[in-house]
């Protein structure tokens, strides 16, 4: 049988891991790109729930692919395009990013030379494909090595390593076209109230006590839940019209995501669903969007917001580190914005409460997280023609 084979890296980025290409050794055509991706991640174009003749890892966190080039946006360095193989489908998705993979960008990039690496930091911008956007990535880079070695924790990755800088600088409303794509801090759902939020990633979030839930429960107690399940489900199929996406009940976007008061000296607590299974823990840009509605008075999750926020008049900067609580521990996120509309702050045990809120008046100027990543190997991955 003839074989195709196409050079590879795999990386883990952040909590997640998959397969990086350049994106000159893919094919052109897109469908032929995405049974080739297909092909490699799981063996078939068929599905298998296993991935047991591919390189993928039969789970959402370890079937990712990125697709990279060398950029034609004067604004950027490189392109980044991401693919989710949707587990056991035989389908793909490129309607969302990913965060945690992006992570893997630069050095990927300097290990294939389409970038040099400097002395003692590298800085790539990276232009987000899928969603639009510019992330500025930065990867120590100590007498032009990358270093691997270093005492940055990220919460479902075990041990320790270098920090990765990404700093979102261009990522409010980049798929749903607004910040608040509904207009609103909140709206009625299926008798559910929630916050439609995208920066980054489309998010709807949902007090977990409205569906008689602590907030704490474990990703296998939440996903044995049937009737949760589809509440929640037919609750994202309404949303993804309200959120100018359409008909999603094949994308994997909005994310679901149930918040409870942090438990651990966090922000807010979060289980998120990515749609249909629960996160081990949460993603890059969902944090990023969690913790953007926490600093947005009047929606879900301001109320249960702990920590130093500060809300103050228009025009004033304002940087707030927020801790976001998952299952597997915690994603710090931090946000510098402003606020262009007066507006009224009552505290209360750290409870706000706002008058004259508009979609407009927050200005997200930058969203930065602090991820790692390692390359895990390369080769070539053999495709049958």
């Amino acid at each position: 049988m003839k074989l195709m084979k196409i050079p590879f890296y795999q990386i883990r980025g952040g909590s997640s891991k998959g397969l990086f290409f350049k994106a000159e050794d893919l094919p052109p055509d897109e469908q032929e790109r995405n049974k080739i991706l297909l092909l490699a991640m799981e063996g078939t174009t068929e599905g298998d729930p296993r991935q047991i003749d591919g390189l993928g890892g039969a789970t959402s966190l370890t079937s990712k692919v990125a697709i990279i080039s060398k950029s034609e946006n004067p604004n950027a360095d490189l392109d980044y395009l991401f693919v989710q193989v949707v587990v056991g489908k035989g389908k793909v998705a490129t309607t969302q990013t990913c965060g945690n993979i992006l992570a893997g960008i630069v050095p990927f990039a300097i290990e294939t030379g389409m970038i040099e690496a400097k002395h003692p930091t590298t800085s790539a911008k990276i232009n987000i494909m899928n969603t639009g956007g510019i992330c500025e990535v930065i990867v120590q880079t100590p007498n032009g090595v990358i270093e691997t070695k270093g005492n940055i924790k990220v919460d479902g990755v075990v041990g320790t390593a270098a920090p990765i800088i990404c700093n979102y600088l261009d990522t409010v409303g980049s798929t749903c076209g607004a910040l608040l794509p509904t207009g609103n801090t909140t709206d009625i759902i299926e008798g559910v109230e929630v916050t439609c939020i995208d920066n980054g990633m489309p998010i709807v979030i949902m007090r977990a006590s409205d569906f008689g839930l602590v907030g704490n429960e474990s990703k296998e107690f939440l996903e044995a839940n049937e009737p949760l399940r589809q509440k929640i489900e037919q609750i994202r199929l309404k949303a993804g019209f309200l959120m100018n996406l359409g008909d999603v009940k094949d994308q994997t976007i909005p994310k679901m995501c149930l918040v409870s008061p942090p438990e651990n000296g966090g922000a807010i607590n979060t289980r998120m669903f990515i749609p249909h299974v629960v996160h081990e823990a949460i993603g890059v840009l969902a944090a990023v969007s969690v913790a953007t509605a926490c600093v947005i008075p009047t929606s879900i999750g301001s109320e249960f917001t702990n920590g130093d926020l500060r809300f103050t008049n228009e025009n004033e900067e304002i940087h707030s580190t927020l801790s976001i609580e998952h299952p597997s521990g915690e994603f710090t996120v931090n946000l510098e914005y402003q606020i262009n509309d007066e507006y009224i702050i009552t505290n209360d045990k750290l409870k706000h409460q706002a008058s004259n809120i508009k979609h407009s008046s927050l200005l997200i100027q930058k969203s930065g997280v602090i991820r790692t990543a390692r390359i895990l190997s390369r080769g070539e991955v053999y495709i049958p023609e």
